[in-house]
């Protein structure tokens, strides 16, 4: 190989060395709409001369920080909820160590099948790595992409079923049924009342028997009387 070959090769690989130093993240559940999904990170090094100290990643809409918490990181770094996302950083990792973090988001919003996580990367020397470049579908990726994760679509939600509202008419019945037991109360009353009648339409037949008796001991004084 001419030497002209071997420095096009080392150009080459010079500019591909940087662009393939992302961070990149994954999910355990890949549809849109998920619940307690966990999210894991992986930011690469690309510092000679420092280790990473910090990762700031910016949320994508439809997901708020406190809905974020953390589940791992590296030994000693600590969780930041910050206005728009999080950040998980501490002591500098070793020159070439990559770092790795995840997460766990209650829910996925629901509809979106591409998530986008900008994050910075902060070295021990101050240097800080821009992965903020939002990924657009059917396009080449871009130098500093930001992390992606693809979804599928979730479930569409079930329609309300029209059941319920027949329901209702069924109800009617059981409704009109209801004044049966009154009616026959009010129909017993006219018994209780006859009984009252009857016990005062007698008194009558006393006055009747009172005078008979009485004019039977006129006629047996009378009677008396002429015999003696």
């Amino acid at each position: 190989m001419s030497a002209v070959g071997v420095l096009a090769g080392v150009g080459v690989l010079l500019l591909a060395g940087p662009a393939a130093a992302h961070v990149e993240v994954s999910a355990d559940k890949d549809t849109a709409g998920a619940t307690d999904v966990t999210l894991t990170f992986h930011g690469e090094a690309e510092n000679d001369a420092a280790g990473i100290k910090s990762e700031r990643v910016v949320l994508p809409e439809g997901i708020a920080p406190g809905d974020v918490t953390l589940v791992k990181a590296p030994a000693g770094w600590t969780f930041t909820p910050t206005a728009d996302g999080f950040t998980v950083a501490g002591k500098a990792l070793k020159v070439g160590a990559d770092a790795e973090w995840s997460v766990q988001i209650a829910k996925l919003p629901d509809g979106e099948t591409r998530l986008s996580f900008k994050t910075l990367e902060t070295y021990g020397d101050g240097e800080v790595s821009r992965w903020i470049e939002i990924q657009e579908q059917g396009k080449d990726e871009p130098d500093n992409p930001a992390p992606l994760v693809t979804l599928k679509p979730g479930a569409k939600p079930t329609t309300t079923s029209a059941a319920p509202a027949g329901a209702a008419p069924s109800s009617a019945p059981a409704s009109a049924a209801a004044p049966a037991p009154a009616a026959t109360t009010v129909a017993a009353q006219p018994a209780a009342d006859s009984d009252e009648d009857d016990g005062g339409s007698l008194w009558w037949v006393w006055v009747i028997a009172a005078v008979a008796l009485g004019a039977v001991a006129v006629l047996y004084g009378r009677n008396r009387g002429k015999k003696s």
